[in-house]
């Protein structure tokens, strides 16, 4: 029987923090990081997909979807500090053991998540999300050129533009065959938290500070290749941002892998949902103990 989601927010680390929760208490739990420039709206289908038998929980990071923006003057947005957020949430959530979904900037908020951590995971999802220098082409040349000067008001402009009424359309439908299967909902309800004051220059000190997490990739490899974490890869393989050879570096240190690759874009899940939930099912069926 699936359960209804239920939507929550917890104070960490003096943030109020927004999650949606489903699934028994006892379930195995699947913890679900978003992607730029979305919410954990992104895993409201995928959520009630698998609420029968495991226990979902999808937070917002701070400045994202419902999740509280403090003030540029009193908060650095790093990934550094998403994931110690995250961690702070897991652990009010009395959360120990859990596997990870990890989608676009998910990845290198759980990367660091699961290095810190390695006896606390038990499976890896990666939907578009990278840990590999591969997985940076075209699209990441003028976030390239930012992290070289700062002061490029140039890049700056086009960087904006990424998370613009038509950018984020674009970062939703392309790729994608069929876009009817796409809802403008998603990017009307990402706009919604992009037009706050200051989440402007939020998403640029995002851009900036992913450099950071190019540097950690030589660490995270080193981590699937000591810890071999069981992973799983439903990539769409059309996407742009995060491109496909993205996910074919994954096969050089990962040894418990299992690989599939879907028609879709950036957001696979909105064209591909039920499809990657079954994937993902069967995968977590044959990799987790089902009793609590």
């Amino acid at each position: 029987m699936k359960h209804q989601t239920q939507h929550h927010f917890a104070k960490v680390n003096g943030l109020n923090i927004f999650y949606r929760e489903a699934g028994p208490k006892d379930a195995p739990v699947l913890v679900l990081l978003h992607g730029y420039p979305s919410s954990s709206h992104m895993y409201r289908n995928l959520i009630n997909d698998l609420s029968d038998k495991y226990r979902l929980i999808a937070p917002d990071f701070p400045g994202f979807g419902r999740s509280e923006q403090p003030a540029l003057a009193d908060f650095s947005y790093t990934f550094e500090n998403f994931s110690t957020i995250m961690e702070g949430l897991l652990q009010q959530l009395q959360i120990d053991r859990f596997s990870l979904y990890l989608m676009d900037y998910g990845a290198p908020v759980g990367w660091r998540i699961a290095s810190r951590n390695p006896e606390r995971i038990e499976t890896i999802i990666v939907q578009n999300g990278c840990a590999y220098d591969e997985g940076l082409e075209e699209f990441w040349e003028p976030i390239k050129a930012y992290w070289k000067d700062r002061n490029n008001k140039e890049v700056e402009n086009t960087l904006r533009g990424f998370h613009s009424p038509d950018g984020l359309k674009w970062q939703y439908t392309h790729g994608v065959p069929d876009t009817s299967l796409i809802s403008p909902d998603n990017w009307e309800i990402d706009q919604r938290h992009l037009d706050r004051p200051e989440n402007g220059q939020i998403q640029l000190d995002l851009f900036y500070d992913y450099r950071t997490n190019v540097t950690l990739y030589p660490e995270w490899q080193q981590y699937f290749r000591i810890h071999n974490p069981q992973m799983l890869i439903v990539y769409g393989k059309n996407d742009y941002i995060f491109p496909v050879a993205g996910a074919e570096a994954y096969k050089k240190d990962v040894k418990h892998l299992e690989y599939h690759l879907f028609d879709a874009g950036h957001f696979a899940l909105e064209s591909h949902g039920h499809e990657i939930a079954g994937v993902i099912r069967k995968f977590l069926d044959k990799k987790l103990p089902q009793n609590r």
